[in-house]
């Protein structure tokens, strides 16, 4: 019996003799079998070191943008769908020279800015990068109230002390845990906002042709000119400029001949796929306001959600107060951690996080407690936001062209050159946006 299993198992599976072909092949097998297994070790290990951008493009979808994005589709449809997109790359550009800065040098922006001023216009400098911040806090702080009363009916200013007090533990949890922490943190807070946001575009799909039409650049009178400003000119938020630097560097450290081109190549992406998100829920908010809101009259962020609530269905209109929720939460914890980069920076002191998060906090709970309209204030915060483009772009811009500084891996020249196109383009839009903007006050 053996015998005849053994014959009829040969007969089965016939032993072949291995030929030097054979051997070859089997050879080469093996090998990319090998390289798969180091290109699949490649990405994971990039995959680890992404995070930063995620950080600094929570300021790309802030309370703000939400107003501004859900305003512009009410009343314009698809028509300004290119403005999101163009803006997009733009400050994709802009957060990718900050973050190469930071690697390069080891350093914040502020921190180069205050080494190449003497001690009277770094003060100013910080002056200024000061009401930046502050500005940004109060639209988040409100947005973060705002969210709060829709979703649980508290009056706005304590809604305001409570977004306070979470972002202020948020930034105790990266002072005192670690970096990637805080960046998980937040990372999660960017997914609820884009759940939150884009939920209601499965409710209610938008116009494909239409919005590829939108894709186009034009406009439609006067009106629609003021909000594509208002769109594209205060997309580039200085704080995230200032702060993506910090962030490469809290989690990097400084480059190394060795793994700095590499290194740029894993940035480029983490920039990159942060901003396809950060895009994509802007993008996101103009078409669900496009597809549901078109004529109706929005104005503020609390008419959108009873828009939304009416038209949607009220499980539709929790999850985008969810969102915006997530977002003033989100944003204001950067923009805290963007504050103290910048006084760290340019006054070289640290205060405790309590002191520090008080001195941008305060502003925003007065005004609101003085029972000033919160459509009013982002306005305000926008103007103010507005006003520190340039004091952000152009040393940045200076700093990356900077080919002693930047030796391991020098800026290409046309790389510059798009950027000071984009500051110029972005720094005129704000002026007109600031020139409008007090004459409507």
């Amino acid at each position: 019996m053996p015998a005849v299993l053994r014959r009829r198992d040969r007969r089965r599976f016939p032993l072949r003799a291995t030929t030097g072909r054979d051997a070859q092949a089997s050879f080469q097998q093996e090998g990319r079998t090998h390289l798969m297994l180091l290109q699949r070790e490649a990405l994971l290990q990039r995959t680890r070191l992404l995070g930063p951008a995620f950080v600094a493009a929570v300021a790309y979808v802030d309370p703000g943008n939400v107003a501004t994005n859900t305003q512009a589709g009410a009343a314009f449809g698809y028509l300004l769908l290119w403005v999101l997109v163009g803006a997009t790359l733009m400050a994709g550009l802009v957060q990718y020279l900050s973050a190469k800065v930071g690697w390069l040098t080891g350093e914040t922006l502020p921190a180069l800015v205050a080494r190449r001023n003497s001690r009277l216009p770094r003060i100013c400098y910080w002056i200024q990068a000061e009401l930046v911040a502050m500005a940004t806090d109060l639209a988040e702080i409100v947005g973060g109230a705002v969210a709060l009363n829709l979703l649980f009916g508290l009056p706005l200013v304590t809604g305001a002390l409570i977004t306070t007090a979470v972002s202020t533990g948020l930034l105790f949890l990266q002072n005192s845990r670690s970096q990637s922490t805080f960046e998980r943190v937040i990372t999660g807070m960017l997914a609820i906002v884009t759940i939150g946001f884009l939920a209601g575009l499965v409710a209610s799909p938008p116009n494909l042709g239409q919005a590829v039409a939108g894709l186009v650049p034009r406009l439609s009178g006067a009106e629609s000119a003021v909000l594509a400003v208002g769109m594209l000119g205060a997309t580039v938020m200085p704080h995230a400029i200032y702060l993506h630097s910090a962030l490469i560097r809290d989690r990097h450290g400084r480059a190394d001949p060795d793994d700095a081109a590499p290194m740029l190549r894993t940035i480029r992406m983490d920039v990159g796929l942060a901003m396809l998100v950060a895009g994509t829920v802007n993008v996101g908010m103009l078409l669900l306001a496009a597809s549901t809101l078109f004529g109706l009259n929005v104005d503020g962020l609390q008419a959108a959600h009873s828009a939304i609530g009416a038209e949607l269905g009220p499980l539709i209109a929790g999850l985008f107060a969810l969102a915006l929720l997530a977002s003033g939460l989100a944003s204001t914890s950067v923009g805290g951690y963007a504050g103290a980069v910048i006084m760290d920076g340019l006054l070289r002191r640290r205060i405790p996080i309590l002191w520090r998060r008080l001195l941008t906090a305060v502003p925003a709970l007065i005004l609101l407690g003085l029972g000033l309209e919160p459509t009013r204030l982002l306005i305000l915060s926008q103007v103010i936001l507005s006003f520190g483009i340039p004091f952000a772009l152009v040393p940045l811009v200076r700093i990356a062209s900077d080919r002693e500084l930047m030796w391991l891996v020098p800026t290409r020249r046309i790389t510059i050159g798009v950027a000071w196109l984009v500051i110029g383009i972005v720094t005129t839009l704000n002026l007109i946006l600031i020139l409008l903007t007090v004459a409507g006050l």
